[in-house]
């Protein structure tokens, strides 16, 4: 149970890491891309995902790990319209529900 826990974690700070690093392109310029807080925060949970993927990967079957990794647009979505006040719609909601339903058909 703790592997699905983390399995669903790790999509979820995938998404924030995708978040920090588009709060970090406002007003990006390449002389000061190195003093952007943002920046790093996006790298350091982008390398946190992959580190939790890693691990995953030696007691999960890839077949599982790797499909169940597409709830990270599912996060990416709702948190774009919680933070960055970005719009949903219909079809959105529909793709991202078949991404729910077909991500869980696969661990069950």
């Amino acid at each position: 149970m703790i592997l699905y826990i983390s399995l669903i974690a790790m999509t979820l700070i995938g998404a924030f890491a995708s978040l920090a690093l588009k709060k970090g392109c406002t007003n990006l310029c390449i002389k000061t891309i190195y003093k952007n807080l943002w920046i790093y925060v996006g790298g350091l949970l982008y390398l946190s995902t992959a580190f939790i993927n890693i691990i995953l990967l030696k007691y999960l079957d890839y077949t599982v790990v790797l499909p169940f990794t597409s709830l990270t647009y599912v996060w990416s979505a709702l948190l774009a319209f919680v933070f960055l006040k970005e719009k949903i719609f219909g079809k959105q909601m529909l793709g991202l529900a078949m991404i729910v339903c077909g991500a869980f058909l696969l661990v069950v």
